[in-house]
């Protein structure tokens, strides 16, 4: 099959009876190499010279033919032609009339039963049961060595070995340990060498078994007490005693709590820390924050990781810290929905670049290119922190 539009010529040459191989060439190749090759003996197709039938009227013999011979031409015909109709290269051949709709169900039971009833095909030797057949396999010998016979020529002074013959097992773990030798000692004998404590008794020996320490239990954390509807009250009087407001951990604190705390921070002058993580926020109350962030200048830090925010809305609280830019810190880890998006991310990452005071961003991004903004910014605000902090130094 040609679809550059060259010439092929195909040669047929019948194998078995039901098998047939077909080489296809080039004509503008079969003609190169029938210039550098010598002549053939025979050069004939039928007895007659192939130039003979260039001229011949296809339509005049087709047309001389008879019915049988038109269906055994048809069957000779390429089917990977694709100058021909599909209707003739994938001819019907099924001479039997339909007996009605498939039946899958039928075919299968039919198909198993014709397998079945089939003869195996005859085996040159018959199966017999414990002969084995072929060459067995040996795996090769190998040399074995060893180990104990090999001895280690160490090119060391007087004083060096009269220190190691005389030294104990526990100086030699000591020493294995400094030297680095990881794979001889087990990792409590390599610490205690690093840090100079003293090998333990019963592990100052090579073949010492490492077991793994027993954990320490240590104490639940205590659960918050803080009552959120009297610090919510003092968020709205403006109280100044009341500089860090941590919520973390309190489960089943009401949406109206929050939004009457968002709703005090707009006029509150004395909080720089905020501390909502776990403490099931959503976006309605988060509404009430982001016009909060718009008016409050004094925050500094703000957490609301473990909730239940979406993506737009980290993206509005994020653009709302544009309008002051007075936050420092900023965390939104671990929010219920997982993937924000690849828009979302990088209006997000375009909001941090007009930032210039955010100094730490908590939040995972799965774009890179968000990613890599956000972290090249950050580092900007920090080195140009430290910038200023050298040249005051300076003056």
């Amino acid at each position: 099959m040609a679809d550059d539009g060259e010439e092929f010529e195909f040669e047929y040459t019948k194998v078995t009876k039901t098998t047939r191989t077909i080489n296809q060439r080039r004509l503008s190749q079969r003609q190169e190499s029938e210039d550098k090759a010598p002549e053939p003996k025979f050069r004939t197709l039928y007895g007659r010279d192939p130039k003979e039938f260039e001229n011949v009227d296809v339509e005049k013999l087709l047309g001389q033919l008879t019915a049988d011979e038109l269906a055994q031409l048809s069957e000779e015909v390429d089917p990977d032609d694709n100058l021909l109709p599909p209707s003739q290269r994938c001819k019907d051949q099924t001479s039997k009339s339909a007996t009605g709709p498939l039946n899958r169900k039928q075919l299968l039971t039919f198909l198993t039963k014709f397998a079945q009833e089939q003869e195996d095909w005859p085996e040159l030797k018959p199966f017999q049961s414990g002969v084995k057949r072929g060459k067995i396999f040996e795996p090769k010998e190998q040399e074995t060595t060893n180990s104990s016979d090999e001895k280690i020529i160490l090119d060391l002074d007087d004083g060096t070995e009269e220190a190691l013959d005389d030294a104990s097992e526990a100086d030699l773990v000591d020493l294995a340990g400094i030297l680095g030798l990881h794979s001889m000692l087990n990792q409590d004998q390599f610490h205690n060498s690093i840090l100079n404590k003293g090998q333990r008794l019963g592990t100052d020996k090579f073949e010492s078994i490492v077991k793994a320490p027993v954990p320490r239990k240590l104490p639940f954390e205590p659960d918050n007490i803080t009552d959120p509807e009297a610090t919510a009250k003092q968020v709205i009087a403006n109280d100044p005693n009341l500089t860090e407001l941590n919520w973390n951990n309190i489960k089943f604190v009401p949406r109206e709590t929050f939004k009457k705390m968002f709703a005090g921070l707009k006029q509150n002058t004395h909080l720089k820390t905020l501390h909502l993580s776990n403490t099931g926020l959503t976006d309605g109350p988060a509404e009430v924050l982001v016009e909060a962030l718009k008016e409050n200048t004094t925050l500094r830090t703000i957490s609301l990781e473990s909730n239940y925010l979406s993506g737009p809305m980290l993206r509005t609280l994020i653009q709302a810290l544009l309008v002051q830019q007075r936050v420092l810190e900023f965390r939104a880890c671990n929010q219920r929905p997982i993937v924000m998006g690849n828009r979302i991310e990088m209006e997000i990452a375009k909001a941090v670049e007009q930032n210039k005071t955010l100094l730490r961003l908590g939040l995972c991004f799965d774009v890179p290119c968000a990613r890599q903004k956000v972290t090249d910014h950050i580092q900007n605000n920090n080195d140009n922190i430290r910038l200023k902090r050298i040249g005051s130094y300076e003056g």
